[in-house]
């Protein structure tokens, strides 16, 4: 057939300025460039096709350019040595580099869908990257090294060194389908329509040698297609443009073939004049242009242009080609004796100068040092009149006034166990910038004192009534998350109400969020940690791989936390949607329009859910059709910049808002009716006002700078958000005469530092706040919640983003005419006290010789003042991190993370008092690290569901069983129960604790004192000797707590308490090891009876737990009836002792 392409001159520069192989080439599509990297790591532009020399600028280190893809604004390249990837604009500027732990092996063009392209590296991690701004949104580990990463029909496809190729669902990086094409790598690997063509080497007698073969496969399903031979051995693959199914296939020689896939008679050859090797090849977007670039640094040129004509690289008249800067040149001196010295421009310096004098060196006149740059803040709100100008002095410049000042003291106020001193606001002594990140916004680290971390003093960080989150658990960036869901009344409705319901989950998002909500209504101030919270998400994220997990404080430097909350806040609120979900039983929440038979949706798709329908419009043919779509979270859309012929477009929130909502955009597919392909679609949404959603969950999706810029402060501090805005709906192409207001409730903002480290803090309206702030104006319902610091804010201060440091994620509002008219009535707020009666064994091996818990019986179920006395054993999922300094002092840089392993709540009245109705073995799907057997007693296959011959339980249903205890109003009695409801993660009012290391304490000694001791001592009773047993300690803990009351009745307990820590101090508070002489007792204590023994003969478990327990020195009987009055004169002593 007859020829298409023909040579013209090569482009021989770079043989002529320092002979280097060209690594890499790719032509720009929108201009007259061809860019070309060699083997020094230097990209340099070639214009037009005569290859006129442009912009040149280094990838990063010394080694080779390994890949370019030129975009409309930018071009993206990595180098062999670079450890990263960029992006560079035209004109040569870095724009953004990512740089990477390991080497970049292959990165992909832009995907279709979004501004998204994909990268891996030579430690097998994929990454899905932002091309617009360098963040990593995505990361996963490969099972191969990936040398090729191409989008296919809605797959990534990637080939490893180890021969194979697979597809990749873009939304996960998750493999779909994988086929080994070449036995040892491939080298080359393009996608057209459902075809993918590789190339690669095979193995001959034991060695890699290069496949003479095109291997084809069909996309959808990996299957092989016959191959195309390629006898000279093929070296690059190019798909040719404008040619369907054509690919371009080049050795190593110089041979070049156009082949059609589906035709391989339709061929073309041919033979470039070069003496080198080919080292890279590209093809014009329009295939006009054909570029070969060989080892002597020359690049040859095929192009199917006629012979006279001279047609563009890219095809058509595109943007300008980019210059770069010429530096201006140095202006001539005259040199003279009188000539000046600063004259001569400075050198570079990166050290500081002999010139750069201290101001103890600089003299003070009227002229110097010139006066300080009045803030901004004043200039906005500056006022002249008659040549003087004045302002208000704005509050955070303020500072203390008519006061001595001193150097800052150091805050002692950290740990409770040190000295409470309250460091006061220090006056600025700097110029006033929008970019710095107020005190109240920065990340605050918890430290750990030889006490732990319950030293540490959360009250000095929050002394409001409403609770903080703790951060030094896994996943704690969902803080901000959890405290807005809370704060949103209907969402706090709902899960407040799912705890209640029999839910089968093991692992449910919606309980552990109804078991948080629960716990900071209750601790009304007193900090909080998620754990268990975090912990599910953890769970579901390896499991569905939808979302990223973090580890707190192992974070990298350029982590993205903005990303990383919008991705979850859809992943949360569809699984709550999912989660919550009783259809057909689901309860309306508001009242169904007549004639709607239709049972009701899941609770949260009624809250949040945006039933749009989407009508497409085929442009060439006018043809309409219609798309119903379900989403409960809306991403906000930005206008782009507008051209000169566009139409002035709303810029306010609430116009970005709807139009977000709207969501009006167009797409090219092929069209069923007139069957045009690549037909261009409008598409737009359909909402009407009556269908917007009680509760608007918003994604700001503000990743750019231009975005952001909407979002900033304007002049005379005029704010892009609003407290209300109003949205109206569109029917059909025409707007909706109804409009709804919405209020907004809080929202999250990413804090970024000038280093890019950030974190999140939520901005919310307090519901509780609201009618305060009616009082008294100067009160705002506003507060910031910066994990486990809280403050009140002014609602201009939360509205406000003065700089790039503080960037929105996540919005909800609230529609205003709805509130009132939502009911809950018909949802289920009490847990079936018959779950403390029922047993909820998942084990399969139990052994019934080892149960030693009787059950209540329904007569026996929890009364309000129900004595019960608990206790807990743990095992550790991860090791304490611990800093050793120079000076043999060491650091807790973060505690060991301990698990509920078990836990045994017996009774602590009544005829079975002392018989345990609790003893639970907690199942967990984590790893553990270590069983801790010789204070928890917890051995390997204990927390097996397969292996365990104990009652096992999961952790949900065990921490049902003590939420149901704690609502009943049960008095929990036991040895460290701080600690210990701390593990659990649940508040329990502390009028319902009776904690014995409290009971059994004097301040002045400043040393609580061991259970085991106490029971040896007090009780005669040595406990804890091989290990610990949760029972044996719950049931030591009622009997101290009935000695105490005893004591107090007799009024000798101070006597006995003084006794106990002088005889302890002889003994170092401990029990003697060996058998020895019991310590002397007072004459007015009647000596322990034999009786107190447990008997050696035969009996069941509850029946040896009771008559241990029912002893006449400590009969429950005992106990005062008004102890549990509010009179009772033993509580007010402890406490207070």
């Amino acid at each position: 057939m007859a020829l298409t392409y023909h040579p013209i001159s090569p482009n021989t520069q770079q043989r002529d300025l320092f002979p280097q192989p060209i690594t890499a080439l790719s032509f720009d599509p929108v201009s007259d460039t061809l860019w070309a990297g060699n083997n020094s790591g230097i990209i340099a532009s070639y214009y037009t096709a005569q290859g006129i020399r442009g912009v040149t600028f280094p990838v990063g280190g010394d080694l080779a350019v390994k890949s370019i893809v030129a975009t409309d604004s930018l071009v993206r390249a990595s180098g062999v040595s670079s450890n990263g990837i960029g992006a560079w604009g035209k004109g040569g500027v870095n724009k953004w580099y990512l740089r990477t732990t390991n080497p970049i092996t292959a990165f992909s063009t832009n995907s279709t869908t979004g501004s998204v392209f994909y990268a891996c590296t030579a430690g097998q991690e994929f990454f899905a990257i932002n091309s617009q701004t360098g963040d990593v949104i995505r990361r996963s580990p490969t099972v191969s090294i990936y040398s090729h990463l191409v989008h296919g029909t809605n797959v990534i496809l990637s080939s490893g060194s180890d021969g194979y190729i697979r597809s990749h669902d873009p939304r996960t990086s998750s493999t779909v389908n994988a086929v080994q094409a070449h036995a040892s790598g491939v080298q080359g690997l393009l996608a057209s329509g459902n075809f993918i063509c590789s190339i690669g080497l095979g193995t001959r007698q034991g060695r890699p040698f290069p496949d003479p073969l095109v291997k084809l496969y069909d996309s959808r399903n990996m299957r092989p297609l016959p191959p195309i031979p390629f006898p000279a051995g093929p070296a690059f693959i190019e798909l040719l443009p404008k040619r369907a199914g054509t690919i371009v296939v080049t050795s190593p020689q110089g041979l070049v073939n156009i082949v059609d896939v589906a035709n391989v008679t339709n061929t073309e050859f041919y033979q470039l004049d070069t003496p080198s090797y080919i080292t890279s090849t590209a093809i014009s977007p329009s295939g006009t242009y054909m570029a070969f670039g060989d080892a002597e640094g020359v690049i040859q040129m095929l192009t199917a242009a006629d012979e006279d004509a001279i047609l563009p690289l890219n095809g058509f008249e595109g943007t300008p080609v980019e210059w770069a800067d010429s530096p201006e040149p140095y202006t001539e001196i005259d040199w003279t004796d009188s000539t000046p010295l600063n004259s001569i421009g400075m050198p570079y310096y990166d050290n500081i100068l002999l010139s750069s004098w201290t101001s103890k060196f600089m003299s003070s006149n009227t002229l110097y040092p010139p006066p300080p740059k009045i803030p901004q803040q004043i200039l906005t709100t500056m006022k002249v009149n008659d040549n003087v100008a004045y302002a208000p002095l704005p509050k955070e410049l303020r500072g203390r006034r008519n006061v001595a000042h001193s150097a800052p003291k150091r805050s002692t106020a950290r740990f409770r166990s040190g000295r409470f001193v309250r460091e006061e606001p220090e006056t600025p002594t700097y110029e006033y910038d929008p970019d710095a990140i107020p005190k109240i916004y920065r990340k605050i680290e918890i430290e750990y004192s030889k006490f732990g971390v319950e030293d540490f003093d959360f009250g000095f960080f929050n002394q409001t009534e409403y609770s903080g989150l703790e951060t030094h658990i896994t996943n704690s960036y969902t803080n901000a998350m959890l405290q807005l869901l809370h704060y949103t009344h209907p969402i706090r409705h709902l899960a407040k109400s799912h705890i209640t319901t029999d839910c089968s989950r093991e692992h449910c998002l919606f309980c552990e969020l109804g078991f948080v909500i629960r716990m900071l209504e209750d601790a009304r101030g007193t900090n909080c940690q998620s754990s268990n919270f975090c912990q599910t998400v953890g769970v579901l994220a390896q499991k569905n791989n939808l979302i990223e997990l973090m580890d707190y404080g192992k974070e990298s430097a350029d982590h993205n936390y903005g990303h990383m909350i919008q991705a979850f806040h859809r992943f949360l609120v569809d699984n709550l949607s999912s989660e919550g979900n009783s259809y057909p039983h689901n309860p309306w929440l508001l009242p169904p329009s007549e004639g709607h038979n239709d049972p009701a949706p899941a609770p949260i798709t009624q809250l949040c859910g945006i039933d749009a329908k989407s009508i497409i419009t085929c442009m060439n043919c006018q043809a309409v059709r219609e798309k119903e779509n379900m989403t409960h979270v809306v991403d906000m859309v930005y206008p782009r910049k507008a051209n000169a012929s566009d139409a002035l477009q709303d810029t306010d929130f609430a116009s970005i808002l709807r139009s977000s909502l709207l969501r009006h955009s167009s797409h090219k597919a092929t069209c069923p009716s007139c069957n045009k392909q690549f037909s261009t679609f409008d598409s737009r949404r359909s909402i009407a006002t009556k269908d917007l959603p009680p509760i608007l969950a918003v994604n700001a999706a503000a990743f750019t700078e231009d975005a952001l810029r909407f979002w900033r402060d304007g002049r005379n501090q005029q704010v892009f958000l609003k407290s209300a805005v109003e949205l109206q709906g569109q029917i059909n192409g025409q707007d909706d005469l109804e409009t709804a207001l919405y209020e907004l409730r809080g929202f999250i903002v990413q804090v970024v530092t000038k280093e890019k480290r950030s974190h999140l803090v939520g901005v919310i309206k307090v519901p509780e706040e609201e009618d305060t702030g009616a009082e008294d104006e100067s009160h705002s319902p506003w507060y910031l919640f910066n994990d486990f610091t809280v403050r009140n804010i002014s609602e201009q201060e939360a509205f406000s983003f003065p700089g790039s440091w503080k960037v929105p994620t996540v919005l909800y509002l609230e529609r205003v005419e709805v509130q009132h008219r939502l009911n809950f009535s018909a949802l289920p707020y009490n847990i079936d006290l018959s779950l403390l009666s029922q047993d909820t064994n998942i084990a399969t091996k139990r052994d019934k010789k080892l149960i030693k818990h009787e059950l209540l019986q329904p007569e026996e179920l929890p009364k309000p003042g129900t004595l019960v006395a608990i206790d807990a054993e743990f095992v550790s999922m991860q090791q304490e991190e611990t800093e050793y300094r120079s000076d043999g002092t060491k650091k807790v840089l973060r505690p060991a993370r301990l698990s509920l392993a078990r836990v045994s709540v017996i009774r602590g009245d009544g005829t079975k008092a002392g018989v345990p109705f609790i003893d639970d073995y907690i199942h967990t799907s984590e790893v553990i690290v270590d069983y801790l057997t010789e204070f928890s007693g917890i051995r390997f296959g204990d927390l097996d569901p397969h292996l365990s011959k104990h009652t096992l339980t999961p952790l949900k249903v065990v921490y049902k069983k003590l939420r149901l205890l704690v609502d009943q109003g049960c008095i929990f009695i036991g040895h460290g129960l701080s600690k210990d409801f701390r593990i659990i993660n649940i508040f329990v009012p502390p009028e319902q604790v009776i904690d014995t290391v409290d009971l059994y304490f004097i301040k002045a000694r400043q040393r609580r004192l061991s259970l085991r001791f106490l029971s040896w001592y007090v009780l005669k009773e040595d406990i804890q000797i091989d290990t610990h047993d949760s029972i044996e300690d719950a049931l030591s803990a009622l009997r101290l707590y009935k000695a105490y009351i005893k004591f107090e009745a007799e009024g000798t307990f101070d006597q006995k308490l003084e006794e106990v820590y002088r005889e302890g101090k002889q003994y170092n508070f401990k029990p003697p090891t060996l058998p020895g002489p019991t310590p002397t007792q007072p004459q007015s204590t009647p000596a322990t009876p034999a009786a107190m023994i447990p008997p050696q003969f035969a009996m069941t478990p509850g029946q040896l737990l009771q008559a241990t327990f029912n002893q006449p020195q400590f009969q429950m009987n005992a106990v005062p009836p008004p102890f549990f009055s509010s009179s009772s004169p033993y509580r007010p002593q402890w406490r207070s002792r």
